[in-house]
């Protein structure tokens, strides 16, 4: 397999509308929008997903986001942000690059960020805190 596509558009073997870059990562237009102006925003050095992701490489993700943000918004009049990450294919994630999403959101454009589940009785919430919090001390 070769390299990743993400790792391509960083090194500059591949085209894309790039939005900003600095040392460690850069943001760049989706090309399959939610809605016009959905960036990407990726660390230039291949980490997978969050999983993979070391600390210091998240924190430069989130500030380039934080930068990116106010001008998508700005840029195509929305009245609000969606800012997320697919995790693995089960959450949605079709490359295998880490990569937040920046995506412009209008107030009746009828998309719903997901849906909700209630915990089914009080013993599965308790079960549930109880076993991440196992995970977190381990």
């Amino acid at each position: 397999m070769g390299e990743c596509i993400f790792c391509r558009i960083a090194k500059g073997e591949l085209p894309c509308y790039k939005l900003y870059e600095d040392d460690n990562t850069m943001a760049l237009l989706d090309i399959f929008p939610v809605h016009p102006g959905h960036a990407l925003v990726m660390p230039k050095k291949h980490t997978t997903d969050i999983f993979d992701t070391d600390e210091e490489t998240a924190r430069q993700m989130i500030a380039a986001a934080k930068k990116i943000a106010p001008a998508v918004m700005k840029a195509t009049k929305a009245d609000g942000i969606n800012i997320g990450m697919n995790n693995r294919e089960a959450a949605g994630q079709e490359v295998f690059h880490a990569h937040l999403h920046v995506i412009p959101r209008y107030k009746d454009d009828g998309l719903k960020a997901w849906h909700k589940n209630l915990f089914k009785d009080e013993k599965q919430k308790q079960e549930v805190h109880e076993a991440v919090k196992r995970e977190l001390a381990a």
